[in-house]
């Protein structure tokens, strides 16, 4: 089975993925593409491997892993103290097959009620190392990790190091994780090469085009390997799909929308999306913030236009709720918009960012069109990631971090104010659910 994985990766890499072209590199010359970091595993065929960490609703977490041991039952044991485990949950498995590609036992294990801003302790299917996570706050302030097309190259490994060492609660990511583009075992080295930080903090993500798969005559189900293995809480928001859904730390409410499944008005997404946005409260609640992946708002020459359709569809809804931020990826570079709305800037609009340079495998978008949009504040083709720090229900802080090598370096921050809080925005001679 191994090597029929290794013959079915090097297949995949030499015939099947798409070809990048570059495009004339700016006045800055940037770094190349890296090679692919492929981890293997180098644990017992019993022991829990690729886990990470999700939030599943209310003061609960959703514990993943994977074993290459079928006999393994789905269960995680947790406790405050290291080796004492007060507390036991048991979840659900599934596995898949992808061509000449069996994958492991995928177990997803929902435990809880835990206490918020606390470490717990926990082991994954009675068996293997013992591994800890903390859980986010419910209160101010709270800070969130943003990075997409994350990949798995020497980049991506050199962000993620960036990124492990300064603290923050939840780990946001809008969409392309793996690139493995039907290549199933890079699924499982991307699994294993995050999990030092995907089990200590909940990763929250959005699918991308190269969580697709789709593959003619052999593979027709769409998402079949991303949906098995990355379950977001999609039920305990009432969505009926993993590929959009919604989840609340603190008071932000997080809306994780799908680029790549149906979004006109009459689809089940546009439906969910107007009635998740409908409850929320903003007194409580007072941040809203979005994540896909195609961007809306786009000053670069890479995938220009492809996220169109989408805000045609959708805008209005996002405008009417006065979301205060979305965040996309696809994009292999970062921008940072002022305030929009159809086009235009508006104060009360979102800000949107495009965050794609987590470091994968095609390369950096290097082409910006010239002159620059003025409503685009900054933008640069760099690898990188965005903390968003929420202070309090008014304020908070946005910073985007280059990726040089060795070191993280501040290259763009701006403090943001909650559109919650702009009596401009919410007039008072008309009712919020009137706008």
């Amino acid at each position: 089975m191994k090597l029929l994985g290794l013959f079915f990766l090097s297949f995949t890499l030499l015939f099947l993925c798409p070809f990048i072209s570059q495009a004339d590199v700016p006045e800055r010359s940037r770094e190349p593409p890296r090679p692919i970091v492929f981890v293997h595993n180098d644990r017992s065929k019993s022991d829990p491997q690729q886990v990470h960490i999700s939030l599943a609703g209310k003061d609960h977490m959703r514990v993943t892993f994977i074993t290459e041991d079928n006999e393994v039952k789905s269960v995680v044991e947790y406790g405050k103290q290291p080796g004492k485990y007060d507390g036991k949950a048991t979840g659900e498995s599934t596995s898949y097959k992808y061509f000449f590609y069996k994958s492991g036992k995928i177990h997803h294990v929902k435990i809880g009620p835990l206490q918020p801003n606390t470490t717990y302790y926990y082991r994954c299917g009675g068996n293997g190392p013992e591994f800890s996570f903390k859980t986010p706050p419910t209160t101010f302030p709270v800070e969130f990790v943003i990075v997409g097309d994350l990949g798995q190259t020497e980049w991506t490994a050199a962000t993620l190091s960036q990124i492990k060492s300064q603290d923050y609660d939840v780990f946001l990511l809008p969409g392309d994780l793996s690139y493995a583009d039907t290549s199933q075992p890079l699924w499982d080295s991307f699994g294993r090469l995050v999990e030092p930080l995907a089990s200590q903090r909940p990763w929250m993500v959005t699918e991308g085009n190269h969580e697709i798969e789709f593959f003619p005559i052999i593979e027709h189900t769409t998402f079949k390997s991303y949906n098995a293995r990355w379950l977001m809480p999609h039920t305990e928001s009432l969505s009926n799909s993993n590929l959009y859904y919604s989840f609340d730390v603190a008071g932000v409410h997080t809306v994780m929308l799908g680029s790549y499944t149906d979004f006109d008005s009459d689809s089940d997404q546009y439906q969910w999306l107007q009635a998740d946005l409908a409850k929320v409260d903003r007194k409580t609640t007072p941040w809203v913030v979005v994540l896909l992946h195609a961007p809306w708002y786009n000053t670069n020459e890479a995938h220009e236009g492809e996220g169109e359709s989408m805000r045609v569809a959708m805008e209005c809804l996002l405008f009417s709720a006065r979301v205060d931020v979305v965040f996309s990826g696809h994009v292999h570079a970062y921008e940072r918009f002022k305030r929009v709305y159809n086009n235009k800037a508006d104060p009360c609009g979102p800000i949107y960012i495009t965050i794609g340079d987590g470091g994968n495998r095609e390369g950096l978008a290097l082409s910006f069109k010239k002159p620059p949009s003025p409503l685009s504040d900054y933008r640069e083709s760099s690898f990188g990631h965005g903390r968003l720090k929420v202070m309090d229900g008014k304020r908070a802080h946005w910073s985007w971090h280059r990726n040089n090598d060795s070191n993280s370096l501040l290259a763009d921050e701006v403090w943001l104010e909650s559109l919650s809080t702009s009596s401009s925005c919410w007039p008072s001679s008309r009712s919020r659910d009137e706008l």
